[in-house]
């Protein structure tokens, strides 16, 4: 089965409550009518419903059992905003929180916040972090969790690729790459890869040297040695992790070496130009950003994204719950 269809299928079993931030948008009610028509999953949509209504007459969608909320006029306005006073401890005044929660991408978290919806997708509009910081003011990291970041999933035919962190992470330290690489590999099996996780550098096993190779080794080592049940070997070039001719010459013995499908870059360059690569010229899909590390699905949107793009990565969102 089609991942996509066995995402669906898992999905309309028990269908899950997603909040889109930005109802009026076309490409978010195209997603949207196909959700609610195929029964996948419940819809909130934010906004003004007399706008959302009249883009959806325009464009054609069916949102027949969509709730439409427009934060500002919403009932329980009020009691989101004190909460969110509570969550910020002294950080937001009233008055600061009540403007936030004015805006779909902080009125959407809290839904999530209050167990009123199950996760949230945004971003088609506003920034990528727009879409975190109210994840990490309100949602938060997971125990024991220290920072959130981001993978993506390539996909060509049934071959499939976890790479992370692309978008998040600057220049991750050595204790966020090894966040990065369990949240990575836990997310990588969420898509039915069973991952084998290559940290990558221009060096393989000392080959180079440098601060960032140091950071890749260390981290590789401490990953080993805290989830023995990973399959995770570092620090490796692109074509060690990749080519078994090449792997098995540079890391004999290596599980991963020659057999990577899941890619650790040592910043946000090596990864964002890498799953671009991957996307525009290995004829991949890519589907992400996933944010990793919350306490709830929230999801960012390309504002470059079409409907089809929504549609998939709200299925993706709702499947991490």
């Amino acid at each position: 089965m089609e991942l996509f269809e066995r995402f669906e299928t898992q999905l309309k079993a028990a269908p899950k409550t997603i909040v889109f931030t930005e109802g009026p948008d076309a490409r978010i009610l195209s997603a949207a009518s196909r959700l609610l028509a195929g029964g996948v999953l419940k819809v909130i949509l934010l906004g003004n419903p007399e706008a959302v209504n009249k883009a959806a007459a325009e464009g054609g969608f069916d949102i027949t059992g969509a709730q439409i909320i427009d934060p500002v006029n919403y009932e329980g306005f009020d009691e989101m905003v004190a909460k969110m006073v509570e969550l910020r401890k002294g950080k937001m005044t009233e008055e600061q929180c009540r403007a936030a929660m004015s805006k779909g991408n902080y009125f959407g978290t809290m839904l999530v916040k209050m167990g009123k919806a199950d996760c949230l997708l945004g971003g088609a509009t506003y920034s990528t972090a727009d879409t975190v910081r109210p994840a990490l003011q309100l949602i938060k990291c997971k125990p024991g969790v220290k920072s959130v970041s981001s993978c993506f999933i390539l996909v060509r035919g049934e071959e499939k690729l976890a790479m992370g962190d692309c978008a998040i992470n600057i220049d991750p330290t050595e204790d966020d790459i090894v966040e990065i690489t369990v949240q990575t590999a836990a997310t990588a099996q969420i898509f039915g890869i069973d991952p084998r996780v290559a940290l990558l550098s221009y060096s393989s096993k000392g080959s180079g040297k440098g601060d960032s190779v140091d950071k890749m080794r260390n981290a590789t080592a401490r990953v080993q040695a805290d989830h023995p049940e990973l399959k995770v070997d570092g620090e490796l070039q692109f074509d060690a992790a990749v080519a078994p001719e090449v792997g098995q010459l540079k890391a004999p013995g290596s599980p991963v070496a020659g057999y990577a499908n899941t890619f650790i870059f040592p910043d946000i360059n090596a990864g964002n130009i890498g799953y671009k690569i991957a996307q525009r010229l290995g004829g991949f899909e890519a589907y992400g950003p996933i944010l990793q590390g919350l306490n709830a699905p929230i999801n960012d949107l390309s504002r470059g994204c079409n409907a089809e793009e929504v549609y998939k990565m709200a299925l993706i969102t709702a499947a991490m719950i």
